[in-house]
């Protein structure tokens, strides 16, 4: 094998993960991005002298999991020629407006991101490939947070499961040093307040973020000593999307709960809230944002990712946050690994 035929092929899987990572971010459907996913696995695995011979035989598409569209992304990277289907979504992504200054200064800011998720759960690849995008994105660490056993429908790790993600980060990060992946989980609180998996294995994780899944129309003064119970939980490091509204597709609209008691609750007990990025979810809205500043939260900007390109959409919550004042020192996820790890282990560093 010649190392120039090993850079083709490296070449043309670097470009059918570009594609896929453009497509997530721009929320194409899911099924456009995974075809890409997928022919990008099984492009890497095929050995470089037989990929230039089915290149040259234009018949690319005798691979599994390789169609037309890929196959000819695939062709013309391999010729090191452009790839005008790539190109358009370069295109579509450089016409967005500039972004506003501070908060593109908070972005650049941010270290890693909390809240993320893998095809252990809800999410559509393994970790490496959300660990991959979250390298290019210049990153220094990601916590994996999947879901927790009550949401089945996100098919939610057991506590058996979850211990076997944690040695999968163990051996992953021996390898990665010096970026860091941490362990976490995205705990259900449950309806008396409690969250939603072993105590005891809890305590190992690196992140435990907290959110509310079901009842969510539960009573106002109900849902508040819910919340509340969860946020004074010491094992609670973040609270997720804490109204669980959506604001698109299948819209729902949020949860009631007194927003002054709950955030006071979090700047007591030293928990972030999250400002969620995803594009149907921007949570907290702007009203309860401006509550959390008040009552001296600190925060965490995160993508609730469940796809490698999802993870781009920090600069959203950025925005976000800087129309309420808030700089990087209030953000968890701007801190080092090292005092991030000190704060969720109950060390909190006086960073205000």
């Amino acid at each position: 094998m010649s190392a120039d035929l090993g850079t083709r092929r490296d070449d043309a899987v670097a470009a059918l993960r570009r594609v896929a990572f453009l497509l997530e971010r721009s929320q194409a459907s899911s099924y456009r991005s995974e075809a890409f996913r997928t022919a990008a696995a099984a492009v890497e695995k095929v050995a470089p002298d037989r990929l230039d011979a089915l290149v040259a035989g234009s018949s690319l598409t005798d691979l599994t999991g390789v169609g037309a569209r890929t196959a000819e992304v695939v062709a013309l990277a391999w010729r090191g020629r452009p790839v005008p289907y790539l190109v358009g979504l370069e295109e579509e992504l450089a016409a967005l407006p500039e972004p506003d200054a501070d908060a593109a200064e908070l972005r650049v800011a941010l270290r890693g991101d909390l809240h993320a998720h893998t095809e252990a759960s809800d999410g559509s690849t393994p970790i490496q490939e959300m660990v991959l995008a979250a390298l290019e994105l210049g990153h220094e660490y990601l916590a994996i947070t999947d879901h927790s056993p009550r949401l089945t429908v996100a098919n939610g790790l057991s506590a058996p499961r979850l211990r076997a993600q944690i040695a999968q980060v163990s051996a992953l990060n021996a390898a990665i040093d010096p970026f860091v992946v941490l362990t976490g989980i995205e705990c259900d609180i449950l309806d008396d307040g409690s969250l939603d998996q072993d105590p005891d294995l809890l305590d190992e994780l690196d992140v435990v973020v907290a959110s509310v899944h079901s009842k969510l129309r539960m009573d106002r003064a109900a849902m508040t000593r819910r919340m509340v119970a969860a946020v004074s939980n010491p094992r609670t490091d973040v609270l997720g999307h804490c109204t669980g509204r959506r604001l698109t597709g299948k819209q729902r609209p949020q949860s009631e709960f007194d927003p002054h008691a709950v955030f006071d609750a979090c700047a007591e007990h030293g928990v972030a809230v999250e400002i969620n990025c995803r594009p149907d979810r921007l949570d907290p809205p702007h009203e309860l944002l401006a509550i959390a500043v008040a009552a001296g939260c600190v925060f965490s900007i995160d993508t609730d990712s469940h796809a490698p390109g999802q993870l781009d959409w920090q600069l959203t919550g950025a925005t976000r946050a800087v129309a309420h004042g808030i700089t990087p020192d209030r953000v968890v996820n701007s801190w080092p690994v090292a005092d991030l790890r000190a704060w969720t282990r109950g060390n909190t560093p006086d960073r205000r």
